[in-house]
C-alpha cells in the first residue's frame, strides 16, 4: 500500500516524499485536514520493508481507534497494541501504544531491537501541563538513528519548535505546513430571536436590540372597566436591563436540523449537562431519522440489549437513540462509546452531544460543530477556550467530500454578546497559541537517569530539553539552568528521604521509584512503611483504586471499607501528608490525589461484582461507568508495577497476577 487510492494533497505528497528519503517529518495541519494520511503511508512502507514501527498518541481511545484502522487494512499479525493495561501482540512489527508506555521502554532499556520510524501523534502536547514532559522525554531519549514523524495542529512557533527538533535529533527535521482546510468553515452565532447568523449580522441586531431595551417602555394599559393603569407594557417587549428570551440547546439544534446542518457534534463542557440535553433533545425535539433510520437503529439497539441488558442501556437511551441523538463523555459506560461510536460513523446519529475529549484526535467528522459556551473549567477556574482547543473543535466541522463548508454554531443571547464577542473576534483573527516546553520530570524519571547514567550524561540530556532551548534563544539566564536546577532539587530531597546515598546511588527507596510511575512518592512511601504489605490482593488493588481514580464532584458512595481498609487508608492519609510526599508535590506543582470512596466500590471489583451493580451503588446525577473501568484500568497497570517489587516472594507474585486476572474481565477488557 504505497498509497491511498485517493489523490493526495500537495502537503501529504510532500511529506511522504520526505519520509521516503529516510528524513524525519513535523506535519502541521488544522484539524481534519488528513495528517493521518502520512502515518498511514509511513506504517504500510515500514511493514512492507519489514521494519519495526511505533504509532504513539496521548489518549487510549486514539490508539485504540489507530490500532483498529491498522488491523483492518494489514494482516492481523502485523498489528499490537500497549497501553498499559492492555497487551496484543507486544512483538509486532507495528505497535500501537500511549506516550507514556514509550517513554517507559526509553528509561528502563526496553526498547525493542530494530526500531527504525516513531509517529508521534499530537506532537504539540508536549506543552501539557500534566503530561508534556513524556513527549520532550521521548525525543530525548530516542536513539538518532529512528525516523521521527510528528503530527501537529497548526502553532504560531512551528519554526522554533523544527528547530528544537533539529538539535535534539541531531539531523533535520523538514517542517511540511499546510494552512488551508480542505473543506472550509463558516463561523455563525445561532440565538432564539435570530437564528443563524454571520458575526457582523448579529452584531447589528444586537445593537438594535440595545437601542430597543434602552428607550422607554410604552405608555401603561388603561384598565376598560375600572379606568385604572396597569404598570405593564403592551405586548412581549421587556423593560430596560431585560436579557430577553434566552436561547437554550434545543434552539441551536432545530435551527440546525431546519437549515440542513446536521449530524452536528455539540460541545458541552459538563458531563451532567451532556446527558441532561441529550435526553431533552430527545423527549421535546423532533426525530432526526427517517424510518428506514430508525429501524436500523432499532435493529442495533435490540442486538446490543440482548447481549449487555437494560443495566448497560437503559430503555430511555435506546428511545434517544432512535431519535437520533447521543451523548459521549469520558464518563460513558465503555460498551456504550463503542456501540455511540458505531452508530455516529453509520450516520444514524445526528447530533451527538460530547465534551471534550471528542475532539483529540479521534476521526469523527460532522456537517456541522456547535458550541454551547467558550469558556470551560480547566481544574481551578473556568476560563476561555484558547484558540487552539476553539480550532481542534470547531475543526470537527465539515466531511470532506461531502460538505462544501462545515458549520461552526455558537449557542448566543443577546446578554451575553458583549462578553463573547472579543473572544470570538480572537479565535477568527489571532493565531493559535505557541507550543512552550512544561518540562517537569518525575521521581520516576529521576531514578531511571541516576541509575543508567552518570551526572554529566544527565547534564548533557537535560540542557537539550525544549524548555532550556527556549530560554537560551530568548535570552532568560535564570531559566536556562532551570531544568538542571529542578533536577537537584529532587535529587536533594531523595538523598534527605534516603532513597539515594551520598554518592546518589539508589537505596531501597529508590529502587522502588525504579518500579512505580503512577502516585510515585506516594506508593513508595506505602511500600516502604510497610503499609502495602499487609492486604491480601484484592485488598490491595482496592487501596490502589483510590491512588489512581476519581468520581465527579458531589459523588456519593453507597458502600463502606472494612476495618483493615480503613486502618490502610488512614496510614495511607498520613503519609501523603508527610514531608516526602508533600515536598515532592511541591516540587513538581502536582498534588497527589487520594479518592478513599473508590476503595470499597474496587474490591466488589475485585470480588466478581458485576459493573451494573457498582454503578447503582454511587449517587452522581451522571453515567460514572467510565470513571470506575478508568479507575479499575489504572489500578491494575499499578498493581503490575507494584508486583515487581516482590521479586523474591513468588508466592506474593502469583497472588497478585490471579488478582489482575479476576480485575481484567469484561468492561475493563474491552478495547473502547
Amino acid at each position: 500500500m504505497a498509497h491511498p487510492p485517493f489523490v493526495l494533497d500537495p502537503f501529504q505528497s510532500e511529506a511522504i516524499r520526505h519520509l521516503d528519503a529516510g528524513r524525519s517529518v513535523l506535519v502541521s495541519a488544522p484539524t481534519g485536514t488528513g495528517k493521518t494520511v502520512v502515518a498511514d503511508h509511513l506504517v504500510a512502507r515500514a511493514l512492507e520493508a519489514g521494519r519495526r514501527v511505533f504509532y504513539t498518541a496521548p489518549v487510549k481511545a486514539l490508539s485504540n481507534q489507530k490500532y483498529r484502522d491498522w488491523t483492518r487494512l494489514h494482516p492481523e499479525a502485523q498489528v499490537g497494541l500497549v497501553t498499559g493495561d492492555l497487551v496484543i501482540r507486544r512483538d509486532a512489527p507495528c505497535l500501537v501504544m500511549t506516550t507514556e508506555i514509550l517513554r517507559n521502554m526509553l528509561l528502563s532499556g526496553d526498547l525493542p531491537a530494530g526500531l527504525r520510524h516513531v509517529v508521534l501523534d499530537e506532537i504539540h502536547f508536549l506543552d501539557d501541563p500534566e503530561r508534556g514532559t513524556t513527549w520532550e522525554e521521548v525525543l530525548l531519549y530516542l536513539p538518532p538513528e529512528v525516523q521521527i514523524l510528528g503530527l501537529s495542529a497548526t502553532l504560531s512557533n512551528l519554526e522554533e519548535f523544527a528547530a528544537w527538533l533539529t538539535s535534539v535529533r541531531g539531523h533535520e527535521v523538514v517542517v511540511v505546513r499546510e494552512d488551508r482546510r480542505a473543506v472550509p468553515l463558516v463561523l455563525k452565532i445561532c440565538s432564539r430571536q435570530e437564528g443563524l447568523l454571520e458575526p457582523a449580522e448579529f452584531d447589528a441586531a444586537h445593537r438594535r436590540w440595545v437601542r430597543a431595551t434602552r428607550t422607554a417602555p410604552p405608555a401603561p394599559r388603561r384598565d376598560r372597566l375600572t379606568g385604572q393603569t396597569s404598570g405593564r407594557p403592551y405586548g412581549d417587549r421587556r423593560l430596560p436591563g431585560s436579557k430577553g428570551p434566552t436561547t437554550s440547546h434545543l434552539d441551536v439544534v432545530d435551527r440546525l436540523h431546519t437549515e440542513g446542518w446536521l449530524p452536528c457534534l455539540y460541545f458541552v463542557f459538563s458531563r451532567h449537562l451532556c446527558e441532561v440535553f441529550a435526553q431533552e433533545a430527545a423527549r421535546r425535539g423532533p426525530c432526526l431519522l427517517a424510518p428506514e433510520e430508525v429501524a436500523r437503529v432499532k435493529g442495533l439497539v435490540d442486538r446490543f440489549e440482548a447481549e449487555y441488558g437494560p443495566d448497560v442501556l437503559p430503555p430511555a437511551l435506546g428511545a434517544a437513540y432512535a431519535r437520533g441523538v447521543a451523548f459521549h463523555h469520558a464518563g460513558l459506560h465503555v460498551r456504550l462509546k463503542t456501540l455511540v461510536e458505531a452508530l455516529y460513523e453509520l450516520g444514524l446519529t445526528k447530533v451527538l452531544y460530547c465534551t471534550s475529549t471528542f475532539a483529540l484526535g479521534i476521526n469523527m467528522p460532522a456537517r456541522s460543530v456547535a458550541f454551547d459556551a467558550l469558556r470551560k473549567y480547566d481544574g481551578h477556574s473556568v476560563v476561555p477556550l484558547t484558540v487552539r482547543q476553539f480550532l481542534q473543535k470547531a475543526g470537527r466541522a465539515g466531511r470532506r467530500g461531502m460538505d462544501e463548508v462545515g458549520l461552526v454554531a455558537i449557542r448566543m443571547g443577546h446578554d451575553g454578546w458583549e462578553a463573547q464577542r472579543p473572544l470570538l473576534r480572537r479565535y477568527a483573527t489571532a493565531e493559535p497559541e505557541p507550543v512552550r516546553s512544561a518540562f517537569n520530570l518525575s521521581f520516576h524519571s529521576v531514578a531511571c537517569l541516576l541509575h543508567r547514567h552518570g551526572c554529566d550524561r544527565v547534564h548533557e540530556l537535560l540542557d537539550r530539553s525544549f524548555l532550556t532551548f527556549q530560554a537560551t534563544r530568548r535570552g532568560s539566564g535564570r531559566r536556562e539552568g532551570r531544568v538542571w536546577a529542578d533536577f537537584l532539587a529532587r535529587v536533594a530531597l531523595l538523598k534527605r528521604a534516603r532513597y539515594v546515598g551520598p554518592d546518589l546511588a539508589l537505596r531501597a527507596g529508590g529502587h522502588v521509584l525504579l518500579q512505580v510511575q503512577i502516585s510515585e512518592m506516594l506508593v513508595a512511601e506505602a511500600f516502604l512503611g510497610g503499609v502495602l504489605e499487609d492486604p491480601d490482593a484484592p485488598h490491595l488493588f482496592a487501596l490502589l483504586c483510590t491512588l489512581v481514580g476519581n468520581l465527579p464532584r458531589g459523588s456519593a458512595v453507597r458502600a463502606g471499607s472494612d476495618r483493615r481498609a480503613r486502618r490502610a487508608l488512614a496510614a495511607i492519609a498520613r503519609l501523603r501528608d508527610g514531608p516526602v510526599v508533600r515536598g515532592a508535590d511541591r516540587l513538581t506543582g502536582l498534588p497527589t490525589p487520594l479518592a478513599p470512596e473508590l476503595e470499597p466500590l474496587g474490591l466488589l471489583w475485585a470480588r466478581g461484582v458485576p459493573l451494573g451493580d457498582l454503578v447503582a451503588r454511587v449517587e452522581a446525577g451522571m453515567d460514572v461507568s467510565g470513571d470506575l473501568v478508568s479507575a479499575f484500568r489504572r489500578a491494575r497497570d499499578l498493581l503490575g508495577q507494584v508486583a515487581g517489587l516482590w521479586q523474591d516472594r513468588p508466592d506474593r507474585v502469583r497472588e497478585i497476577h490471579a488478582c489482575l486476572k479476576a480485575t481484567g474481565r469484561d468492561e475493563v477488557e474491552v478495547v473502547d
